[in-house]
């Protein structure tokens, strides 16, 4: 069936996934490496994560799984996945920030964690607010974000890099202590 709006909406389609600096609080988005698996198993076995994301890495070997999974979203035109690194030493992982296409349109879908060394800090406001600037420059017209109601410091995040609230998705996603409620914030690119 022939549609009336053609998409033509491709946005990652670089060779390469950008680098891009969060001056604000001295960090840089960078893609996944391998030698991220132990960091990442670290972040993973931290119960405020594991409360949220509903997931743990029982080996360095799993933690290889989901990097490879995140850059292999780069590659095959679903998202840009970056480690949220030190800008000093970028060994340093403080913490995840994605770009995720949602509608083939322009609408895409931003997810985030903090390491629990670097919360407090600024970290996850900066560098979604870098994220959602570099998206809505390569063309993304709407960013969305959900949160369990339960989850005030990403709704907080949410709040500082301006996704504005939109409304509630009643138990709209399952977490290990039953259905929660979820918050849904958007951005929309600026008007030009």
């Amino acid at each position: 069936m022939p549609t009336l709006l053609p998409v033509t909406f491709a946005p990652f389609t670089e060779p390469a996934q950008p680098v891009l600096d969060v001056p604000a609080v001295g960090a840089r988005l960078r893609p996944w490496r391998p030698d991220d698996a132990a960091a990442l198993r670290e972040v993973y076995a931290d119960e405020a994560v594991q409360r949220w994301h509903v997931r743990v890495l029982e080996s360095d070997d799993e933690a290889r799984e989901v990097l490879d999974g995140w850059r292999a979203g780069w590659a095959d035109g679903r998202e840009s996945s970056w480690a949220v690194a030190d800008a000093r030493d970028d060994r340093v992982v403080l913490g995840r920030m994605a770009v995720k296409t949602f509608d083939p349109h322009g609408v895409g879908a931003v997810a985030y964690w903090t390491a629990a060394a670097a919360r407090g800090r600024g970290v996850a406001p900066a560098a979604l607010d870098v994220a959602a600037a570099w998206a809505f420059d390569i063309g993304f017209h709407r960013l969305e974000l959900v949160h369990s109601v339960d989850n005030a410091p990403s709704c907080r995040v949410a709040e500082k890099a301006g996704f504005a609230a939109e409304g509630v998705l009643r138990e709209s996603v399952r977490h290990l202590d039953g259905w929660h409620d979820m918050h849904l914030h958007a951005r929309v690119a600026p008007a030009v």
